[in-house]
């Protein structure tokens, strides 16, 4: 996916467009949602010009089913509103309108301008950190200007009513044909208005299955540490977007060879990185193919899970250093789950819903070989014991062999009746039974003479 073509340099975005007509392109109204046409030209009898834009046109070009419909427009947020009873306004950094119709929501967004004024004073309605990276950015503009301020060149493609025609402002349909990811402008001033643009390079590549060109691909190792600028709570939501799009052991793959991924997961890439922990870079490869394996399937996927195991060899690393300083070996495991989901959240910050599921499926990790008695079937009721069981068997299949047995025991318990799994339980070994407990009985007074 890494670009190694000859790079043409910088992409600019084109004042004036190149227009493919309808006679010229694949696209139909059949495709896209009937909410969004339904947006498109109520903002159009309403005065305004509206254009559905980026990923949707991307997709249909490239023959793949759009999921997210997003429209651009010359009206402000306030209008939209009065337009639109279904209408909410979320955001800061970039003031939107979300159109609510039941469970779809079609993202209406006014066009942007440039954040620098013609005689280069600071818009006030604009603002960047010292790093260049952009703050606050409620300046609207020309449809021209939107397109420049577009992330990359297959992404500033305009679709529009009003003559069923495709804008192409930086080459987008050049980029598709040749499957290559172009950010629009110089690479490094874009990656430092947003750092989260290296992200989604990464994204679109593996999704699309193209390469990053040359110039986009250059900057990203040197700038990824702008990604700690980020607030944890938005990088958490882009990680999902890595993780769970069916293409996650790829992007993990590239995210580390462009060293974005230590930016995310500082703990778990300085284990990974070291020349004897095969084992561990088996087990995090494995959980994202699995992962893909699942979501191709269309089958659920957990998020605890995925951070369970990111965070598993971090958090049996702290536990043995905490026992080395005299803690018990619980209350090193507790300590530890605690240190290690407070400073995870420094760089990705996981909803407690999800961190609650991980410290359930770690927990069940610690009591799978306490099987006797009423044990096994008490575990085996818990909401986590399948994601706590599938963590197991990957612990196995990456190469934990002295947990095979533990596992077979519990595949074959699973697949028993009641009866046979009480039968099971009788069968194991005298060393897992609990031991008696015997009270020691208090003496009794002597009986007094009377």
């Amino acid at each position: 996916m890494v670009g190694s073509k000859q790079d043409k340099g910088p992409v600019e975005a084109k004042a004036q467009p190149q227009i493919i007509p309808r006679s010229e392109h694949n696209i139909s109204r059949k495709q896209f949602s009937p909410n969004a046409i339904k947006v498109l030209y109520r903002l159009k009898d309403g005065g305004y010009d509206a254009y559905l834009v980026g990923g949707c046109i991307r997709d249909i070009l490239l023959g793949i089913e759009p999921k997210d419909f997003d429209v651009v427009t010359n009206a402000t947020p306030e209008e939209i509103k009065r337009l639109f009873r279904n209408c909410r306004l979320i955001g800061r950094r970039f003031r939107l309108a979300h159109i609510v119709f039941g469970r779809e929501v079609i993202e209406v967004a006014t066009m942007r301008g440039h954040h620098i004024s013609a005689n280069g004073d600071g818009d006030p309605t604009s603002k960047a950190s010292e790093q260049g990276q952009l703050l606050r950015d409620n300046v609207y503009g020309t449809i021209e200007e939107d397109a420049q301020r577009r992330d990359f060149s297959i992404n500033a493609l305009y679709y529009s009513v009003k003559d069923f025609g495709v804008r192409d402002f930086a080459g987008g349909i050049e980029a598709i044909k040749a499957r290559r990811i172009e950010l629009i402008g110089d690479p490094e001033t874009r990656y430092r208005e947003d750092p989260v643009r290296m992200l989604r390079a990464v994204r679109f590549a593996t999704k699309l299955d193209m390469e990053i060109a040359p110039a986009t691909l250059s900057p990203i190792s040197e700038l990824s540490p702008l990604l700690g600028n980020i607030p944890p709570a938005r990088l958490f939501e882009e990680t999902l977007k890595l993780f769970l799009n069916g293409k996650a052991e790829a992007n993990f793959l590239m995210l580390r060879e462009l060293g974005l991924f230590k930016e995310l997961f500082p703990s778990l890439e300085e284990i990974l990185e070291r020349e004897e922990s095969e084992f561990e870079r088996r087990f995090v490869q494995q959980m994202f193919a699995n992962t893909d394996a699942r979501i191709n399937g269309n089958k659920k996927v957990t998020p605890a899970f995925i951070y369970a195991a990111l965070l598993w060899f971090p958090l049996r690393s702290r536990a043995a250093h905490l026992q080395q300083q005299g803690i018990s070996e619980y209350d090193a495991f507790m300590q530890a789950i605690s240190q290690v989901l407070s400073e995870n959240a420094q760089r990705v910050a996981v909803p407690k819903r999800f961190t609650l599921g991980a410290r359930d499926i770690w927990h069940i990790q610690q009591r799978l070989d306490r099987r006797s008695g009423q044990r096994a079937y008490r575990l085996s009721l818990q909401p986590k014991f399948k994601a706590s069981y599938d963590f197991l068997l990957l612990r196995v299949e990456s190469g934990e062999t002295d947990q095979q047995a533990l596992a077979d025991w519990w595949t074959e318990y699973l697949k028993q009746d009641v009866s046979g799994q009480k039968d099971m339980v009788k069968n194991l070994g005298q060393k897992d039974r609990p031991k008696r407990r015997y009270r020691n009985k208090p003496r009794r007074k002597p009986k007094q003479d009377t």
